[in-house]
């Protein structure tokens, strides 16, 4: 009688350890489940859940830790714009197959592909846009294009943004992130380096304002040119930010580089970034930089007309 006292207890035992195993897995898997409906974010760096509604409330940065959340350009341009005011400009260029490259696959099915995924023409947006009512030209870079990768189109879109925004007399701001230039379109890529700088020269000769915020990763190319050469140079907290990637360095200096090389807090110390902006705080600094370097009224023609006929009136009376 003992003996099935004891075997009973034996079998309930173990069918509690079954039901139990049975119900963690079936919460693990409701867990799996909720997050793969996007319900939830666990974050890269603390591995903290958040609700994935309060992680965009805050910008898609992560409340525990602090970490910046890669973002694409459609949710850029709404954190930066005023609402109602985006006006996109150029969504009709499209990149063409000029060497008819082939890797893994044709750069065509490869361009095809991306656009029917994203809904995206090119790897960045150009347009017209308010940031607390202020009127700025905005071109934001869209990692997932291929990495970003500055092609032919890409430096069209932005170097006729950079010279409408040279005639209105608009500042001009650049979110700059790329893998670098895009080889598939050899040196057609790198000639963009060059007209988007020739574009900005002519926009800082008018006296007018451009600010690029570097956010991560910004390589190659894009350092090379347009993200380096702004008026006041902004950055995401903890971007890479470099021309050659920190392996390849490595090989050709031979050592071991520190853990913080290509930062924006190393690049920052070394004096190639101005400030280092939380996302959180990016629009009203950056519509405090803009109020700060609005340029001066123009004085109307008629009035110098009449200014310059006064002169002359009195410099003949006198005579």
């Amino acid at each position: 009688m003992a003996n099935n006292d004891e075997s009973r207890g034996l079998k309930s035992l173990l069918d509690w350890f079954a039901n139990r195993r049975k119900s963690g897995s079936t919460i693990q898997e409701r867990q799996e489940r909720e997050i793969a409906d996007g319900l939830w974010h666990k974050c890269s760096e603390c591995g903290v859940l958040t609700y994935t509604k309060d992680l965009r409330a805050n910008q898609m940065v992560c409340a525990e830790c602090g970490h910046h959340n890669r973002v694409d350009s459609d949710e850029r341009i709404r954190q930066l714009t005023d609402p109602n005011t985006w006006r996109p400009m150029d969504e009709s260029l499209r990149p063409s197959d000029p060497l008819q490259f082939r890797d893994r696959k044709a750069y065509v099915d490869r361009l095809r592909e991306m656009q029917e995924k994203l809904g995206l023409t090119e790897a960045v947006q150009t347009g017209w846009g308010q940031i607390n009512g202020l009127p700025v030209a905005l071109g934001v870079m869209d990692f997932r294009f291929i990495g970003a990768s500055m092609g032919s189109v890409v430096g069209e879109k932005l170097t006729r943004l950079i010279e409408r925004a040279t005639e209105r007399r608009y500042p001009v701001i650049i979110v700059c992130t790329s893998g670098g230039a895009r080889m598939q379109e050899g040196m057609l890529s790198l000639m963009q380096m060059a007209k988007i700088s020739a574009a900005l020269q002519r926009h800082r000769e008018a006296k007018l304002l451009y600010i690029p915020v570097l956010t991560n990763p910004t390589t190659g190319g894009v350092t090379a040119s347009f993200a380096m050469l702004g008026d006041i140079i902004l950055a995401e907290p903890k971007a890479t930010i470099g021309f050659a990637g920190r392996r390849v360095i490595e090989q050709t200096l031979r050592e071991k580089l520190p853990d913080d090389f290509q930062s924006a807090e190393d690049v920052l110390k070394h004096g190639f970034v101005d400030e280092i902006v939380p996302r959180t705080h990016l629009k009203q600094t950056l519509a405090q930089l803009i109020a700060l370097h609005q340029p001066p009224a123009l004085t109307p023609p008629h009035n110098l007309v009449m200014w310059e006929t006064r002169t002359l009136s009195s410099t003949v009376a006198e005579s």
